[in-house]
């Protein structure tokens, strides 16, 4: 028996990459699953196609599991709600939703256009919003269930070219964690996961030099699609049930849990403070604990395990 042996589960972005490695083993595990995926580009900007969806759900059934495929898209709340009760009418239930779907486009922060920002926000944190909403008051009344949600290093450490994505995924932490809060007493779990993996997605970022050109080839051998995928079922399970409120990196074959906001220095004036004290006593005293500006290649300099 696999880890999720009679559990209905939703995975989004199904039919390529993550998700869709996430869709294959959660089959393997033992649950029935549904498979979204809009089948739009990596921009968001085409109607989609319902075939990869379909392809992956089709790949399961060939392998004597249970799927059904969903090409809707995460950012129409009424189509979630639809998703939900696909999983309902075809397998009688939902027990998890896993969310790595997503879209980027990348530029400089000084030359990003408003539909640029609005379509990364829409997808990620909306997309979040609405997969967590759809099915919180399910889970709520079941007490039990599971959200999966996807960040990112982008948003936790820092990306050049990446403002829009960065927001969305530091937004998607800030609701994984109320969620799960909130959650608690019913047995309403939500982790984040931020992957480091070789997908379309990561495949579409610009190399510009050597140093680049070494880090997607590590990215690519070293960092794959279906090592994320192992967390992200696992974290679905029951034997799970006291992980939650979580954030977790998957690095090759390491799993990296991050820390969350908490104070790392605090400095007082019983007097108060004005701009001149603040600027001459606070700064140069919190200045050794400040976080320097290095991307995540700064904090994750070695090769992957």
């Amino acid at each position: 028996m696999g880890v999720l042996e009679g559990k209905v589960v939703l995975v989004t972005g199904g039919g390529n990459g993550i998700g869709k490695e996430t869709a294959l083993l959660a089959a393997r595990e033992g649950a029935k699953v549904v498979v979204n995926d809009l089948g739009g580009g990596l921009s968001g900007g085409d109607e989609g196609d319902a075939g990869p969806a379909e392809k992956v759900a089709a790949e399961i059934r060939a392998a004597g599991g249970e799927a059904v495929s969903n090409s809707e898209s995460v950012t129409d709340m009424k189509a979630v709600e639809g998703m939900i009760e696909q999983a309902k009418d075809s397998f009688g239930g939902l027990d998890a939703i896993i969310n790595p779907a997503g879209i980027l486009r990348d530029t400089m922060f000084h030359k990003m256009s408003e539909s640029d920002w609005d379509a990364v926000i829409e997808v990620h944190l909306r997309g979040s919003f609405n997969v967590t909403r759809a099915a919180v008051e399910l889970f709520r009344e079941q007490e039990k269930g599971a959200f999966v949600l996807f960040t990112s290093t982008s948003g936790l450490i820092g990306n050049i070219g990446q403002a829009n994505y960065a927001a969305a995924k530091m937004g998607i932490v800030g609701l994984s964690r109320i969620v799960a809060m909130e959650g608690e007493r019913k047995n309403v779990r939500s982790n984040v996961i931020a992957p480091f993996a070789w997908t379309r997605m990561i495949a579409s970022i610009p190399v510009k030099d050597e140093a680049g050109a070494q880090r997607v080839e590590r990215m690519k051998n070293g960092m794959r699609a279906d090592q994320v995928a192992q967390l992200a079922v696992a974290l679905c399970a029951d034997k799970a049930k006291d992980v939650t409120g979580q954030i977790f990196g998957v690095r090759g074959n390491e799993v990296v849990l991050f820390d969350q906001p908490r104070p790392v220095k605090s400095v007082a004036r019983l007097e108060g403070w004005n701009p001149e004290t603040l600027l001459d006593q606070c700064m140069p005293a919190m200045k050794a604990d400040f976080t320097d500006l290095g991307a995540t290649a700064s904090v994750f300099p070695y090769d992957p395990i």
